[in-house]
């Protein structure tokens, strides 16, 4: 069953008004929207995902609550393009969580997991062409380090990389735990002791799937030009690399240059349009009821 993580936290910082108009982002398996929907009576809520699966389940669960609502089946960096399609310009809210959820996990048929056996995919949305198939058995040795190193931060990339490459001489990588096993061989016993071997691997190859980080920066300053005064950003990330486009990004829209400080006045082009409000990280109480929340951060900021 998937939990939301910092649900409580989210739907707080949000400042959720009766009339406001709110966007998910990342509309999942609706678990954060179904909250905000019930305190939005007489507003309106936007929710996105690439996932059809995670639409068709959101749209039956919502419509239990409201029909002030409507989903939106495509990745977020189309969102402002997809808002203003339907005359919408400014919002009050919105809310990016960065994490796969629980049901994309546990469906063996999608890939995601180290855990399960499955038919390498990792496809957010079945659309595109490109799966974690492609990436294992066509990337070059040097192209596989390379997602490694930027997408994993795995300190083995090269062990790793050389190992793919010499198994699928002789026979394609076709299942999870068929690179699961492979991941195993190339890393020494040690590290395997306190964590899988093939956390980083698999995070790697599903951001490089789906793009994950070259779509989130554009998609962030979007959604903060989007914002009424007053309204709040929140977005929930899961490992170093998104948390910190996340924060140069609320750092760039927050800040003024140190060239235009030393003015006696700042120009109106550089003032700052975004107030940083705060970081928060799951609760131990959460933690041991939900253990994919461990590596969570929720970050706020409000525009002014």
């Amino acid at each position: 069953m998937h939990q939301s993580v910092m649900l409580d936290e989210v739907i707080t910082n949000l400042k959720l008004k009766k009339d406001g108009i709110y966007v998910d982002a990342t509309v999942g398996y609706a678990g954060h929207s179904r909250e905000i929907l019930k305190r939005i009576k007489k507003g309106f809520l936007f929710a996105f995902d690439q996932d059809i699966s995670a639409i068709n389940y959101s749209n039956q669960a919502l419509a239990k609550i409201g029909s002030n609502f409507e989903l939106i089946n495509t990745n977020f960096i189309n969102l402002k393009a997809e808002l203003e399609r339907r005359e919408i310009t400014k919002i009050d809210g919105i809310l990016f969580d960065l994490g796969v959820s629980s049901p994309q996990l546990d469906d063996e048929l999608r890939g995601f997991s180290f855990h399960q056996d499955a038919k390498l995919d990792m496809r957010m949305d079945q659309r595109n062409k490109l799966s974690a198939y492609e990436i294992v058995n066509e990337y070059s040795y040097q192209e596989l380090v390379s997602i490694l190193f930027k997408y994993g931060q795995e300190k083995y990339a090269k062990r790793i990389a050389r190992e793919i490459v010499n198994y699928r001489l002789t026979k394609k990588i076709i299942t999870t735990l068929e690179l699961v096993s492979i991941i195993s061989k190339a890393v020494p016993y040690k590290y395997k002791r306190d964590k899988h071997p093939a956390r980083k691997t698999f995070q790697a190859i599903r951001i490089e799937v789906n793009n994950e980080l070259g779509v989130l920066e554009k998609a962030l300053e979007d959604a903060i030009s989007l914002l009424k005064t007053g309204g709040r950003i929140a977005v929930i990330t899961f490992h170093s690399l998104e948390a910190r486009i996340c924060k140069q990004v609320f750092k760039k829209y927050s800040t003024v240059p140190l060239i235009i400080k030393r003015l006696p006045t700042t120009p109106l082009a550089y003032q700052p349009i975004l107030k940083r409000v705060g970081q928060y990280q799951p609760t131990i109480q959460e933690l041991n009821q939900n253990k994919r929340a461990r590596s969570a951060s929720l970050l706020i900021a409000e525009r002014i």
